[in-house]
């Protein structure tokens, strides 16, 4: 695993000039396109440590999230955190999570109704005032949407994320983050399969040409959707960064899931993490 790290690591070598000014010019974009900026800021950081001490399941989107027993979780009143299109699954049960976080420039356009919709609280990405049309008096007016910046620089973790996130890769590290600056002491992570059926270059921009059998729902993205590869390696890495700072903060990351291919966190099965 060590090699694959120093591998990947080897292969994201900065031009620090560049990478610097993109931050910067990017940030800055963040500040001025919105006259609420402030006011987004001060949203998010009020969220800060908020649930200190207490436990959070995050929602991944992958086949496994199926074999999750919402009645179970439901019945618990432990925090969840949802993903992307965690709304396909809501015609078949009554759980509804209690945020739901996404940041993939396709997945905010392809669910822009929804989320533009929903009073579940939302946490996207700045690209949603182009993906999902949003006005900035309508986010002004909104106290359920919080936008995020997603900062340029790979291998990093936003203990604080009212300025900016990383998104390393996976919006899962992004959730991550979220949990940490809520102050949740226990993590574990549902639907994570670490897998995928698609196979092909990382990033790269594809549509399928059949059903979806890489994520919970076989509408998930259809043959009409864009969408991008996984870049696992670079995902596994940042898994490991966000374990490496739950631990120097005394808290702890597990993963829950059914099977799947993330074996960076403990194993706990569900109930035993709701119920311990």
């Amino acid at each position: 695993m060590e090699q694959l790290y120093t591998k990947y690591l080897s292969a994201t070598t900065l031009n620090h000039y560049y990478e610097g000014m993109r931050l910067v010019l990017g940030k800055l974009k963040f500040d001025l396109f919105s006259n609420n900026y402030f006011g987004n800021y001060q949203k998010i950081k009020k969220l800060k440590n908020r649930y200190a001490g207490k436990k959070c399941v995050i929602l991944c989107n992958g086949p496994s999230l199926n074999n999750v027993d919402f009645d179970m979780l439901s019945q618990s009143n432990v925090f969840t955190i949802g993903l992307n299109k965690i709304n396909l699954l809501f015609d078949k049960t009554q759980f509804r999570p209690n945020f739901i976080a996404c940041v993939n420039p396709f997945v905010l356009e392809q669910n822009k109704d929804f989320f533009m919709a929903t009073s579940i609280p939302l946490f996207l990405d700045f690209a949603a005032f182009k993906q999902c049309k949003l006005r900035v008096k309508d986010f002004n007016k909104n106290s359920q949407l919080h936008i995020l910046h997603s900062s340029t620089l790979h291998g990093r973790f936003a203990g604080d994320i009212s300025s900016s996130v990383c998104q390393g890769s996976t919006v899962t590290y992004v959730a991550l983050q979220l949990a940490f600056h809520l102050g949740f002491e226990e993590v574990t992570l549902v639907g994570c399969d670490h897998s995928f059926a698609s196979k092909g270059s990382p990033n790269k921009t594809i549509k399928l040409d059949t059903q979806d059998n890489n994520h919970f729902d076989p509408n998930y993205f259809t043959t009409k959707d864009l969408w991008q590869l996984p870049d696992l390696l670079s995902s596994e890495y940042h898994y490991q960064l966000a374990r490496e700072t739950y631990l120097n903060a005394g808290k702890k990351i597990y993963n829950s899931t059914e099977g799947g291919l993330l074996e960076i966190y403990e194993r706990k099965s569900l109930k035993d993490f709701l119920t311990d």
